[in-house]
């Protein structure tokens, strides 16, 4: 007899299914000379730090580092009924071999190796390992078997993983926890969560820190023969202007004359196909075009290759196929074209003789354990679900996008000369669209601006001045991350890296994997750490104390932590001893708790409710005011009923710590752009305290303010219920 044992439930029944017939058991499926059977994700986990002694029960730091010479596993309480089934069936006398048909992952490796230990298990074992759940794709997986010894690597790291997590996290959140938050409190740390958290605070930081300068640009339109074209001033390759004076005197020198064109240089570009799809870059382009966070795209996509068999497994962290699927590209191209907007495309590239397949496509030396994600051979029948649909046709359409040609364009660069002073004119000509026309709204989120196109225009050539003008500015500090840009931060260990090949160069050496990522962010945002806002990811006042206390900690370095991921990924291949890396992570968890011991400091709030550092006074009763969850308020008011509030979003707009300090230090904010009334309308404003500690809205003088907006008691004041 063989047994197989899936993952889930859902894929036990698929490869039941495609192996033929069979009757239904108790938590398995019986066939002809096999028997599937199942986990429930984890039935079996890591032992807590009370296993190894009843001193490690109470959180303690006189009792840290906890560092098990051998880590022990316990069944997970709340699936002991399917563990005890499966461990049953492991140890079943008519069973000879066992195929591990888990996931075919550093994840499901593990679930498989706590099984097989905890039933002491020793019978054979072959592996499946599959990138699709198609019936023809698992009857493949079963003629080519892996043998089990050749997963060690594999399984040496997933189990480095786990256990470098339990080391790192639980010594660090105790010590953490015990010397500086309050009772009842923890301050949750890890080795991947806290550095990504450390990105978030940092960016915001930058945010608050940064100070708005104004400058003023000159613009010019030049006209010929019933054609126009704009130009921009510029100087050594600079076109702002801190003066106004200085661009209105630009302008009028320039008003009424005659241009000379000094340059029109013409060049042809192309853009080529982006690459396929890995699990984040996914998750990144659901985020910017829907508004998905990383987990409900990851729901959706494995939703997509569990239960309707529609895409390749989406865990990954390849954009490459291997060659063996090239005699399977024209089926999938096929099943692509079932969703009716891409049909079209579809049928062009069915009708050539072969697909155009290159290295930017298959590449076997690019794909690991997974190839990129892609369409099975299966057609979507049916309406999908809207989550599962989005997916399908991000996956679908960048599928059918790479057989396309490159997109090919004429840019033009022209320079006009007016008595001394220089104008910069850019234009473009789409001369084939290409792959672009699968993306008639642009790739990202939202309506691409095209540059314009621009007349003939020859050098030598008189166009007049038909127009000219000065255009006020403001400098803007960088964005707040949003979940596709600090999936994309998370990638690089936080350097600016946007070349498609270079970030594939690079997947080793991330924070975290492309599996997990979406639960480390989950996880921030679970503990308190972070909110979100819209498509903003924005640290709370619980999330920067953290980072504050820990300050140059290597526990919070993005770097670090990213080379722990590409020493994993190293065992995993074979490539690096397992027993060196958890020496290291032992070391490191003790210089950590050592740290802590030599700390000084009091307690910080662990909660978002109230006790965080001091922003200023109370205008009313004079009390600290710190940072909650929702406005920045006084510290007494559970003890004095004491309402004063500043709300973090006051007419439509977040107001920042460094704005709040403002207000309670000088009685009012600078002008503040970002405020929009009941009808929607945008407008600007200061913050202003009144003579009785009420926030109110103070407008330019003069222009009176839109007539749609909320009291100032509702500004300001706040109950217990709503805080």
């Amino acid at each position: 007899m063989r047994l197989i044992v899936a993952e889930k439930p859902s894929v036990g029944r698929d490869i039941a299914n495609a192996l033929g017939r069979h009757r239904k058991g108790r938590g398995a499926l019986f066939g002809s000379g096999w028997t599937v059977t199942w986990a429930l994700g984890h039935l079996a986990e890591l032992a807590p730090p009370e296993a190894y002694g009843a001193e490690y029960k109470r959180w303690r730091l006189e009792t840290l580092p906890v560092l098990p010479e051998r880590f022990r596993v316990r069944v997970n309480p709340k699936t002991r009924e399917q563990f005890e089934l499966v461990e049953g069936l492991l140890r079943d006398p008519s069973v000879t071999e066992v195929v591990n048909a888990c996931d075919a992952g550093r994840e499901g490796e593990l679930i498989f190796a706590y099984l097989y230990q905890l039933s002491g298990c020793r019978k054979p074992v072959r592996r499946l390992w599959v990138s699709s759940l198609t019936p023809e794709a698992i009857r493949e997986g079963f003629a080519t078997l892996r043998d089990g010894p050749s997963m060690k690597p594999l399984e040496d790291a997933a189990r480095s993983r786990a256990e470098a997590d339990w080391i790192v996290g639980m010594n660090a959140t105790r010590a953490y926890s015990v010397r500086f938050s309050r009772p009842g409190s923890v301050l949750s740390v890890g080795r991947v969560q806290t550095p990504t958290l450390r990105l978030l605070v940092e960016r915001e930081r930058e945010i608050e820190s940064f100070k708005p300068e104004k400058f003023f640009t000159v613009h010019a339109r030049f006209a010929r023969d019933g054609k126009t074209y704009d130009g921009l001033w510029f100087r050594k390759k600079e076109s702002r202007l801190k003066e106004r004076e200085a661009a209105e005197q630009i302008a009028e020198k320039v008003r009424g004359g005659s241009g000379v064109v000094k340059k029109a240089e013409r060049r042809r570009t192309s853009e080529r196909p982006p690459l396929l799809y890995d699990l984040t870059e996914l998750q990144r382009n659901a985020n910017a075009r829907f508004g998905f966070t990383a987990e409900r795209t990851l729901r959706a996509a494995q939703a997509l290759y569990e239960e309707r068999k529609l895409i390749t497994y989406p865990r990954t962290s390849s954009r490459y196929l291997s060659k063996d699927m090239v005699g399977t590209l024209k089926k999938r191209v096929e099943a692509a074209g079932g969703l009716p907007e891409l049909a079209p495309f579809a049928g062009r590239l069915l009708a050539a003789e072969r697909l155009p397949v290159g290295r930017r496509i298959v590449d076997d030396s690019k794909v690991t354990d997974h190839h990129a994600i892609v369409p099975t051979d299966r057609r979507p029948s049916g309406d999908l679900p809207p989550d599962e649909a989005k997916v399908y046709d991000l996956v679908a359409r960048r599928f059918l996008a790479v057989f396309f040609p490159a997109a090919r364009f004429e840019n033009t660069t022209v320079v006009t000369e007016v008595r001394e002073e220089t104008f910069l004119s850019r234009g473009r000509v789409v001369l084939e669209a290409g792959w672009r026309e699968l993306y008639p709204g642009g790739v990202g989120g939202g309506k691409e601006k095209e540059p314009p196109v621009l007349p003939p225009v020859e050098v030598g050539q008189e166009w007049r001045v038909a127009k000219v003008g000065v255009k006020e500015g403001e400098t803007k500090p960088p964005p707040r991350y949003t979940e596709s840009a600090i999936l994309g931060a998370m990638e690089t260990a936080g350097k600016l890296v946007e070349d498609e090949e270079l970030r594939q160069q690079m997947k080793d050496s991330g924070l975290g994997t492309p599996a997990t990522r979406a639960a480390i962010i989950e996880r921030l945002i679970e503990v308190g750490y972070v909110e979100r806002e819209k498509k903003a990811l924005v640290p709370t006042a619980k999330g920067r104390a953290l980072i504050s206390l820990l300050a140059d900690s290597p526990l919070s370095s993005p770097e670090m932590t990213a080379r722990w991921e590409r020493r994993l990924a190293r065992i995993e291949r074979g490539e690096e001893r397992r027993p060196d890396f958890m020496a290291d992570i032992s070391r490191f968890a003790a210089s950590v708790v050592e740290g802590v011991r030599r700390m000084e400091g009091g307690k910080i709030a662990a909660t978002n409710g109230g006790g965080g550092k001091a922003l200023g006074a109370c205008p009313k009763c004079g009390s600290p005011v710190v940072e909650t969850k929702k406005a920045y308020g006084c510290s007494a008011w559970r003890r004095t009923g004491c309402d004063f509030a500043i709300w973090k979003r006051v007419a439509g707009k977040r107001v920042s710590e460094a704005q709040a300090r403002q207000l309670l230090a000088k009685g009012r904010t600078a002008r503040l752009k970002g405020f929009k009334g009941k009808s929607g309308k945008s407008f600007s404003a200061a913050l202003v305290l009144d003579e009785e500690g009420r926030v109110r809205l103070e407008f330019e003088e003069g222009l009176g303010g839109p007539r749609d907006l909320w009291s100032h008691d509702h500004l300001s004041r706040r109950s217990p219920r709503s805080f």
